[in-house]
């Protein structure tokens, strides 16, 4: 007989993977949680921790929110009979009251939506999106001026305890 082994579901909350560029390159505003409709391949490969955002934004078409460049490497095992597209545009679900604010803010403002996180919620599969502004490349150099006294404090104070 063979020992059954423990099953690797997903932990409710857990990161599948993150867009960690985007809080350099924008001042992140207002947070949001989408829903991803995945397909079922699409799903086992973040599973198995196959999601890249490093790249990805959101796109309003025609009333909808669509996730771009957001790129899910499809498992060889589990793609076989399917045609996988690991860059294709995926939907987000979102109320209708989040996407009108969120279009409305992006069109007028001159915001930019991106994608910052993929996690698990559940047995579902949620992204946490934000309305964002661009940084300058003296805002980016102030951001790692901050970052590094923050870190240099934090080394002293250790110290000096």
């Amino acid at each position: 007989m063979r020992a059954m082994s423990k099953s690797k579901k997903p932990q409710s909350g857990s990161s599948i993977c993150s867009n960690r560029k985007a809080s350099h390159d924008f001042f992140i505003e207002d947070r949001y949680e989408a829903g991803v409709s995945l397909m079922g391949w699409e799903v086992k490969s973040l599973r198995e921790g196959k999601g890249n955002l490093s790249d990805a934004y959101v796109d309003f078409q025609k009333g909808e929110a669509w996730l771009l460049n957001c790129q899910i490497t499809p498992l060889n095992s589990a793609s076989t009979h399917v045609i996988a597209e690991p860059k294709r545009l995926r939907k987000l679900l979102l109320n209708r009251r989040e996407l009108d604010k969120l279009a409305g803010q992006v069109e007028a403002k001159g915001y930019t939506c991106v994608a910052l996180e993929l996690y698990w919620k559940g047995h579902m599969v949620k992204c946490k999106i934000a309305l964002a502004r661009g940084k300058q490349n003296f805002d980016k150099r102030n951001s790692e001026k901050e970052r590094d006294w923050n870190k240099e404090k934090e080394r002293l104070m250790k110290h000096k305890v």
